[in-house]
């Protein structure tokens, strides 16, 4: 086994339960045991099992009862479960099949049909797994190049309108209402596919290797440059504060990839603190890193919201949970780290934040 599997056994009979789980942890799973459907449910809820292994007729509540409600609850519904029936229940277990169970041993069972049932589950759920892992791999990718298409489309005809409209100054606003909802949109758009492209070369570690050998020269003066750019498009460039540029520095990660760190961190400075308010921006370097420091003093992020920049693996969550932050940091987070670089996050809800990057230099 890949992992350690956990198996829930709800049975009324000693000698199903004793025998069974001895033999299961034999063969290295974990097992749960319990005597009754309703203290069976109990520890489904609280455990998740991998698998649920249940007698159908049971005191207190029977299997079919167990099912049903699990069936309902969405923490649980996808749980397997599998029924144990006497030969004379054979004929009911449609019932059972009918409410979502995955299968059914007969008893009395050998340890061969035993093994061999648990194993199919297994299968099944390596199947639907996969099954699920492609459809997220082709939302992840194929959904966001459809959308970037489209939207390109669309800010291609805003932009037109909006320049034939030279005399009709409601539909310029319109349309330039039309662009600005279009580019976030795309903004958001390819940025999903940032992450994905990120994702596959964290596990690929030639792809690493190679990625780390791309090089930005005079990056301090680039990051100043990508800082005039952000402050010019936000019409903010008086609130633009750069501090001394050191001069021949260069850093192992491409000029693509240093660009973007910038622009999300720069769009996430300006886009949460209000014009007339500082944006600073400083450079310094030893022997070893390029450290650039981002300041604002805007709307700031909450200790949660700090904590979950870092939940790769939970990404859409952190999307749904922290809308208002701006995709772009977990993006460049990750871009740094996996470039040998750290990334430092402070920030007082209220107040501003400050992030300092610390990029290897070659």
């Amino acid at each position: 086994m890949s992992k350690q599997r956990t198996i829930l056994l709800i049975d009324d009979s000693d000698y199903i339960i004793e025998g069974t789980a001895s033999l299961l942890r034999f063969e290295g799973y974990t097992v749960l045991t319990v005597y009754n459907g309703r203290d069976g449910l109990a520890l489904a809820r609280e455990h998740h099992p991998d698998l649920i292994i249940c007698d159908v007729s049971m005191p207190e509540m029977d299997g079919y009862t167990v099912l049903r409600y699990l069936r309902q609850d969405p923490e649980t519904a996808s749980l397997r479960f599998m029924f144990l029936t006497a030969r004379a229940e054979k004929t009911d277990m449609r019932t059972g099949m009918d409410i979502g169970a995955d299968d059914y041993l007969v008893k009395p069972f050998t340890i061969e049909e035993l093994l061999s049932a648990i194993e199919a589950q297994w299968k099944k759920t390596e199947l639907a797994q996969r099954g699920v892992e492609e459809l997220a791999l082709n939302v992840t990718y194929a959904l966001p190049h459809e959308f970037r298409t489209a939207l390109n489309q669309i800010l291609g005809s805003a932009q037109t309108l909006k320049t034939i409209a030279t005399e009709d100054a409601t539909v310029a606003e319109i349309a330039g209402d039309i662009i600005t909802s279009a580019q976030r949109l795309l903004r958001i758009t390819e940025n999903f596919l940032v992450y994905a492209q990120l994702e596959t070369l964290s596990a690929d570690r030639r792809a690493l290797e190679q990625l780390r050998m791309h090089r930005t020269e005079e990056a301090a003066a680039m990051a100043a440059d990508i800082a005039m750019t952000k402050a010019e498009h936000y019409r903010r460039s008086t609130d633009l504060v750069t501090g001394a540029i050191p001069e021949g520095v260069t850093v192992a990660m491409s000029s693509e990839s240093f660009h973007k760190v910038l622009d999300e961190l720069l769009d996430n400075a300006f886009k949460f603190s209000t014009a007339g308010t500082p944006v600073r921006v400083e450079c310094s370097a030893d022997d070893r890193w390029l450290t650039v420091t981002i300041s604002d003093e805007g709307i700031g992020m909450t200790p949660a919201q700090i904590n979950g920049v870092g939940a790769y693996k939970q990404f859409n969550r952190f999307v749904q949970e922290q809308q208002g932050i701006g995709l772009g940091l977990v993006i460049a987070k990750r871009i740094v780290e996996l470039h040998g670089g750290t990334v430092e996050l402070e920030s007082t809800p209220g107040k501003g934040t400050v992030v300092t990057i610390h990029l290897p230099r070659c």
